[in-house]
């Protein structure tokens, strides 16, 4: 008997619960709870990828409700379009991941390992009833459970920086949640009820549609990492072990964009232009200047962490696109620009978490994750060497790779937007379209200096040196995302129809336009641009063969005139620290933009939030004396005084005594009869 997808996502669940569940219980054999672990969130994640790719390929979800005990909490199941493939991109990173962990955690053997099984597993679970839950209630308990599984992941390791980046993420995670329940609750307060099917009928006045947008814009846009509530995420993913940054960099922030999609564009059905504007906004800001503190980094995975922020950026963009394309009934424009976004969403999760388990896999071996430590590790380590150089490949959107093609789709919707645009969008496109190049330029600048200080030249430490590769489920997990990575590139035109479906379900303006035929991707209008990622990997393989064949030919002439002995470098033997260091590299960039840089500080809300911490503990600190002075001490003045006059009372004298029964008694009766 089959199995409905219904029943492959509950079975999906079950098996993170079980898997939380058992490493809780073999809390003494850290072993054994990482196997089981490891094991059951792959096959978790297996269950999940078959759950959600029939609702996609069908086109066709559907919705179940379980009645509670509570009639404001009923436990709706909505598996549309958005939740499929939202189930399917954490299902796919949570395969590699747990694959990866096999061998990673043992590291931590002795160090609470079982805990560590049970938060991500837990983090994992309540992810995926997330983005399927149509309540608003469950929606935020899961939620919640996602910040507070994350934050024990952040803080595993219990150094003093992971504490005070766990605390700065709790502060700002929390602090976007209460903006996400005062959105929820107005939406309340007008429908009667929490279900969002409820939410998409409601005719809101245009300025109460707005504050309940601004609110969950701000609210999912800290979960996301968008500047300027960015200041948690590149001091959080770095303090996590590395295959939970992977899942926090490469799914958990895209949480934030869902929620934004699914309250601005689900439930409010972005009405309003001013909404995209503000998006895509955000989006193109975030996008430059993610990038721009990345490329100063020294730390690996803080560099990976700014490029999150980065991504997230580029995500926004296409989806303020769409978000503008419905508010001005542009069909086509609303589907790229989310078909762009989605798109993105999905490639980010792969070549991100790709680059986050590279990074743990030199962290696994040298011990290190500052790039100047580095260096030679792409003969050491030579499997991780070719994986990292696809996800840099791909981050930096070089053809034809996954990365290429969302972005191809995001600079297509902003073409769209400034052709068929009124003036403040023929404006607006044209700047976004700027920003996205130089976002793109700086990458491909950031990752040359990520694989060239890593894995090139000679090793700058004895760490380095000595480094060997990974164990081989570390090595299949970064194969596997590498794959996808090419596949998701080369694929385009398989992949694209499904995620414009999805954009179409979203976006409810007609039949979706055609983006791709056959081997072309095209943006909905052919005479705008056509692309074939299959040709571009053709030509570059022709264009390999050719030179080539040029070089074998003079092969011969100069071999003849080669010289054997050390590089020559002005006189000097070739020594580890003559090579470019991190600082050099971006120095004169960092120079130059200053003030970009000191925004960086400025933006942060994390020190003013850990500030005004600091200020309620120090009033309570002076609360605390001041009612006890005048509460307390009275009290503990007033009831030895009192037992001193009682003991005044006790003479001694038995007669005295039979006196105070009968005065006791006649008072009984006094107080009766007058009662």
């Amino acid at each position: 008997m089959s199995m409905s997808p219904l029943d492959l996502l509950l079975l999906s669940v079950g098996l993170y619960a079980t898997g939380a569940i058992l490493s809780l219980l073999l809390a003494g054999n850290d072993e054994k709870a990482i196997s089981v672990s490891g094991v059951l969130g792959a096959l978790g994640g297996v269950a999940g990828l078959a759950a959600a790719l029939p609702v996609l390929i069908s086109g066709t979800g559907k919705t179940v409700t379980f009645a509670t005990c509570f009639s404001f909490a009923d436990f709706v199941v909505r598996f549309d379009l958005l939740g499929a493939f939202m189930v399917a991109v954490i299902s796919l990173m949570v395969v590699a991941t747990s694959v990866y962990s096999l061998s990673y955690v043992r590291e931590y053997v002795g160090r609470g390992a079982w805990a560590m099984g049970l938060y991500m597993n837990l983090f994992v679970a309540s992810m995926v009833c997330l983005v399927v839950v149509d309540n608003a209630f469950w929606f935020l308990v899961f939620f919640e459970m996602m910040s507070l599984a994350s934050y024990f992941l952040v803080i595993f390791d219990q150094h003093e920086e992971a504490v005070s980046a766990g605390f700065q993420y709790f502060l700002i995670a929390h602090a976007g949640s209460i903006l996400i329940l005062i959105a929820f609750f107005i939406l309340y307060s007008k429908s009667g009820s929490l279900n969002f099917e409820t939410f998409r009928h409601l005719s809101l006045a245009p300025w109460q549609a707005s504050i309940v947008f601004l609110l969950a814009f701000f609210g999912f846009g800290a979960k996301a990492g968008m500047i300027p509530l960015h200041g948690w995420l590149p001091r959080a993913h770095p303090a996590a072990p590395s295959h939970g940054s992977a899942l926090m960099s490469g799914v958990m922030v895209k949480i934030g964009v869902f929620g934004i999609i699914k309250v601005g564009v689900d439930l409010l059905g972005a009405h309003e232009l001013w909404w995209g504007i503000v998006v895509l906004g955000f989006g193109a800001v975030s996008s430059v200047l993610g990038v721009m503190y990345a490329l100063v980094q020294h730390d690996i995975k803080r560099l990976l962490a700014y490029h999150t922020v980065e991504n997230v950026g580029i995500i926004l963009m296409g989806v303020g696109a769409g978000m503008i394309g419905m508010a001005t009934h542009h069909p086509v424009l609303a589907a790229v620009g989310l078909l762009a976004g989605l798109y993105h969403l999905l490639n980010h999760a792969v070549f991100k978490g790709l680059l986050f388990l590279g990074a743990g896999s030199i962290l696994f071996r040298t011990h290190t994750k500052d790039m100047e430590e580095l260096g030679g590790l792409a003969k050491r380590m030579p499997y991780t060497a070719v994986a990292f150089l696809i996800g840099a490949m791909a981050i930096s959107a070089l053809p034809p790779l996954n990365g290429f093609v969302s972005e191809w789709f995001t600079y297509q919707s902003l073409f769209t937007m400034s052709h068929d645009g009124i003036f403040v969008l023929r404006l607006a496109g044209p700047i976004a379209i700027v920003m996205l190049a130089i976002t793109g330029a700086l990458a491909a600048m950031c990752f040359i200096k990520v694989y060239g200080l890593s894995f090139s030249g000679l090793p700058r430490s004895a760490h380095a040196e000595h480094a060997k590769e990974a164990p081989w489920p570390m090595v299949v997990a970064m194969l596997f995302l590498a794959a996808v990575a090419i596949l998701l590139g080369l694929g385009a035109s398989v992949v694209s129809p499904v995620l414009v479906n999805v954009a179409g379900s979203l976006t409810q303006l007609g039949a979706v336009p055609q983006v791709a035929y056959q081997s072309l991707l095209m943006p909905g209008n052919p005479g705008q641009a056509i692309v074939s990622t299959p040709m571009i990997i053709l030509l570059l393989l022709v264009g390999v063969v050719v030179a080539l064949i040029i070089a074998e030919s003079g092969k011969s002439v100069r071999m003849s005139r080669r010289h054997g002995g050390d590089s020559w470098a002005c006189g000097y033997t070739q020594e580890s620290h003559m090579v470019v260091s991190a600082d050099s590299f971006a120095g004169p960039l960092k120079k130059n933009f200053a003030p970009l840089f000191n925004l960086r500080e400025q933006l942060n809300p994390g020190p003013m939030l850990n500030s005004g911490v600091a200020r309620s503990i120090r009033a309570a600190e002076r609360a605390e004396p001041f009612w006890d002075a005048v509460l307390v001490a009275p009290v503990l003045k007033f009831v030895p005084w009192l037992g001193r006059q009682a003991q005044k009372l006790q003479h001694g004298d038995f007669r005295i005594y039979c006196l105070y029964v009968v005065a006791a008694l006649v008072i009984l009766l006094l107080v009766t009869v007058l009662c």
